[in-house]
């Protein structure tokens, strides 16, 4: 770890327990300026209360928790992030300027309303009440009472959820030329897809252990197969019975397989089917290496129990 690239926030050695579930045994994570870090994991991967402790909405029982080399809970400390939770209780009777100039009262010097409605894409809805709109409308203005503040550290907790495609693919462009100005981001999410197109940083969580924390083509190398697609007329069951193979399975035309061998199985692809065409290997996506690792560690953690 690079010592020099400044911590912005921190959880060091920290236990936090809901009567008998223990949703975080002892954890260390830093987030460092100038990165996206997507904090993965099951449900009950302890996500949340991770989250939470860092924004100051809960207490550690024990270890430390610093927020700008501060107690998260203090009002400084707190002016410095911009929040986007899986759900918000906002007043229905407001209308969308109105919900972002309350909010930006907030921050010492916040975004310009037609700033921030121009990075949230609501200019249009200024005017409407909050509780008129959409679910995926509220999203938006969720999004933009998060960054007219100008935070420096972005916490954004499913933020995709409720969104159509179009609007998820303008929400990941304002976010990373959020990142480009220097803005800090946390991201939780069950799509993978968003945690690939937009994090430099996993961090992979389980039973309120880290199993995981590195770059996306970090994870990625710890599974050991590829995929291959291609053409082909060959049997799945044969094919599934090679060296290498993995698992094998058709989608029309296509077969597919999963491989540990991948030379070896395309040199015999290759010799057994004169016909075949539309070859393809690729490496391991993300949401592969997020299952083969979650299930590996489950599987280690319930050997060690």
């Amino acid at each position: 770890m690079d010592r020099r690239v400044e911590v912005l926030a921190s959880l060091q050695g920290v236990h936090k327990r809901y009567g008998a579930v223990l949703a975080l045994d002892g954890i260390d994570l830093e987030l460092r300026a100038g990165q996206v870090l997507a904090l993965l994991g099951p449900n009950g991967a302890g996500k949340t209360t991770a989250i939470g402790l860092l924004m100051g909405l809960l207490r550690a029982d024990t270890g430390r928790v610093l927020l700008f080399g501060q107690d998260p809970q203090q009002v400084r400390a707190r002016r410095g992030i911009g929040v986007m939770l899986q759900s918000a209780a906002l007043p229905d009777t407001l209308r969308v300027a109105e919900l972002i100039r309350l909010s930006a009262s907030y921050y010492p010097a916040p975004r310009s309303l037609a700033e921030t409605a121009a990075l949230a894409g609501v200019e249009d809805l200024l005017k409407r009440r909050y509780g008129q709109l959409s679910g995926g409308q509220q999203r938006r203005v969720q999004f933009a009472l998060a960054v007219c503040g100008r935070p420096a550290l972005l916490f954004l907790d499913e933020p995709s959820v409720g969104l159509d495609l179009a609007a998820r693919q303008q929400l990941w462009a304002t976010v990373r030329a959020l990142v480009a100005e220097g803005t800090s981001v946390v991201l939780t999410t069950h799509y993978l897809e968003e945690a690939e197109c937009l994090a430099d940083r996993v961090c992979v969580m389980l039973r309120g252990r880290i199993i995981s924390d590195g770059s996306v083509d970090a994870l990625r190398a710890r599974v050991g197969h590829r995929s291959i697609r291609c053409v082909s007329a060959l049997d799945v069951a044969t094919v599934a019975a090679w060296p290498g193979v993995v698992q094998a399975s058709r989608d029309g035309a296509w077969l597919q397989l999963r491989s540990d061998r991948v030379e070896a199985v395309v040199r015999q692809l290759l010799q057994a089917d004169a016909a075949l065409c539309g070859l393809e290997v690729q490496p391991p996506g993300l949401g592969e290496a997020f299952t083969d690792l979650t299930a590996d560690a489950a599987h280690s953690q319930r050997e060690a129990a």
